[in-house]
């Protein structure tokens, strides 16, 4: 029988259980006035169309957006009785490590804490708990629909003790959710302001570490990452340290962490965090039975950690296993219909020559897309890269200008930028993106393969050589369409074409030294005017021979005078 989160049936009386036990939250610095909170009237309804089965753990910032508000909630001077022993004392005690709650364990809590504050309306501690709660489900669901309602309980929860007045944990809420929106500049707002009034809140760092990365900020990471790890030691801090190496492309430091995470880990939920992570480090080295064996074992451990089979679903199509590839796919898509699950079962559906699959898989993203629009999701990155691809690479720059302009600089948006500029025909515009993902996206094989077709592109022979080469030697079936795709383009280079010349003429000889007479002169006669040589014998101009061998690389086309070479690492934008 399927658990969901739900509004609960009514009682014969109110419910009397106490509100959070939470520890002090002292001081904060002002912020401007926030917007007008909800009023209760005005909550929606929670749906009931979102079942366990669409659930599945979230990025792993999400395994502690409730800890913010289980933890640092401050007192409102009223003796809090502990939460009986259950589902929800569990969901408080693994938030409270900075560890994801089970999925039945989470709808608990989200249950209890509407029953509470449906008779207790001006408890802000429990707003901001199921706020964040639901910020949580959302993620773990692929239901917009929930960030929605977990705004409008943080405003709540701040409408009835501001943040000033010691509610950071609402803040921390509202940071974690522009987090899962992809509005990194607003979480980074938010996270830095708990982070100011106290530096030693270990919970408000998670959010943080996400905001950084999204913006492409990887010096804050690794500074953020360090003083996570020493304010709180542990699993989690060991899962952000494997990610983090593993964007800066140092798989084996990233390997080690993620190892002893998971032989830390002390929850199946725990668990099966770690084993995906070590799926996605096999994954990443180029080595698909591995991730497959990992991805199975996390399975295995919690059978609702569904990201896991989206993962074995990508590496058994690198092993040649569709259908496999296709079941996993259709499963996962069936609990957490993630947009980005759908435009790889698009893909892999176009690689196998099945193009009225791919059409409709495609159809049925753009709509998934549209109504994260609708909730305020910024899926800018993700439609760029499909409308680059698949549709509209026009419109794909459009969208990835913006995204970089409002300070989206990771990686990964540098690399959708420049592949939609190449895909524009401007791949003199599109290099410098290239060549930025490349050089701070760790040993990604997609950003090499599209810098070596950029590369390729403007007869950079060489550069493009390498490239293509450390895509294919990263990981040889990184995608079911560029995997081939960037073989047959090294294939291509493997003999640089040549310029037909013909066989050079011999030189003419030296004309006569003005001291030096003719030999053939006889004296004392008038010197003959020297005899015109025909125009093939003239001398070739010395700045028209080659200055390098005659396989010497041809020098990268000029920007076009209508769009000049943008600096990426510029501030505001192209």
């Amino acid at each position: 029988m399927d658990v969901m989160p739900q509004q609960p049936p009514q009682s014969p009386g109110p419910s009397r259980r106490a509100p959070l036990d939470a520890s002090d939250f002292s001081g904060a610095s002002a912020l401007s006035a926030l917007l007008d909170p909800a009023s209760e009237d005005e909550l929606p309804p929670l749906s009931l169309r979102t079942t366990l089965r669409r659930a599945a753990l979230g990025a792993v910032a999400g395994a502690v957006l409730v800890t913010g508000a289980v933890v640092a909630v401050p007192d409102d001077g009223e003796k809090a009785a502990p939460p009986v022993p259950g589902p929800v004392s569990r969901a408080l005690t693994a938030t409270a490590a900075g560890s994801p709650a089970s999925l039945s364990d989470l709808t608990a809590l989200i249950g209890d804490r509407q029953r509470w504050v449906g008779t207790h309306p001006s408890d802000a501690r429990s707003w901001a708990v199921l706020g964040t709660a639901y910020v949580e489900w959302a993620r773990r669901s692929a239901d917009a629909a929930y960030y929605g309602r977990a705004e409008q309980a943080l405003k709540r929860s701040l409408d009835v003790r501001r943040g000033e007045s010691g509610n950071t944990a609402a803040w921390m809420g509202l940071a974690a959710l522009a987090d899962a929106r992809h509005d990194y500049g607003t979480a980074k707002k938010w996270g830095e302001t708990v982070r100011t009034r106290q530096p030693k809140q270990w919970a408000v760092y998670p959010a943080l570490i996400e905001a950084y990365a999204g913006l492409g900020d990887y010096k804050s990471v690794k500074t953020a990452v360090e003083r996570f790890t020493a304010l709180r030691a542990g699993v989690p801090a060991l899962v952000q340290t494997a990610r983090m190496y593993l964007d800066r492309g140092w798989r084996e430091d990233a390997q080690a962490n993620a190892q002893d995470a998971a032989d830390r880990a002390d929850t199946p939920v725990q668990k099966a965090e770690c084993l995906a992570l070590l799926g996605e480090l096999a994954w990443a080295r180029g080595e698909p039975e591995e991730a497959v064996a990992q991805y199975g074992a996390a399975l295995r451990t919690d059978r609702t950690h569904h990201p896991s089979l989206a993962g074995r679903a990508r590496a058994l199509v690198a092993l040649g296993r569709t259908d496999e590839a296709r079941r996993d796919y259709r499963a996962v898509l069936a609990r957490l219909p993630r947009p980005e699950y759908m435009l790889e079962l698009g893909e892999l559906y176009e690689s196998m020559g099945l193009d009225d699959n791919a059409r409709g898989q495609y159809a049925t993203l753009r709509e998934a897309l549209d109504r994260d629009d609708a909730q305020g999701v910024d899926n800018a990155l993700l439609r760029g890269r499909f409308e680059a691809d698949h549709g509209d690479p026009d419109a794909a720059v459009g969208l990835l200008d913006a995204e970089w302009a409002r300070g989206h600089r990771s990686a990964a948006v540098a690399d959708a930028l420049g592949w939609a500029l190449y895909r524009s025909d401007e791949p003199s515009a599109a290099l410098p993106y290239a060549a930025r993902a490349v050089d701070t996206g760790g040993q990604n094989a997609s950003y090499a393969y599209h810098l070596g077709v950029v590369q390729k592109a403007l007869r950079d022979y060489g550069p493009a050589r390498r490239n293509l080469e450390k895509a294919l030697r990263s990981n040889p079936r990184f995608s079911p369409l560029d995997g081939p795709a960037a073989q047959e383009a090294l294939d291509a280079l493997a003999s640089p074409p040549h310029a037909v010349r013909p066989a050079p003429e011999p030189e003419p000889p030296a004309p006569p030294s003005p001291q030096a007479p003719q030999a053939s002169a006889s004296p004392g006669a008038p010197t003959a005017a020297p005899e015109p040589q025909p125009e093939q014998q003239k001398p070739v101009p010395r700045e028209s021979e080659p200055q390098q061998p005659e396989a010497a690389e041809p020098q990268p086309r000029q920007p076009e005078p209508q769009r000049p070479v943008p600096t990426p690492q510029a501030p505001g934008g192209r």
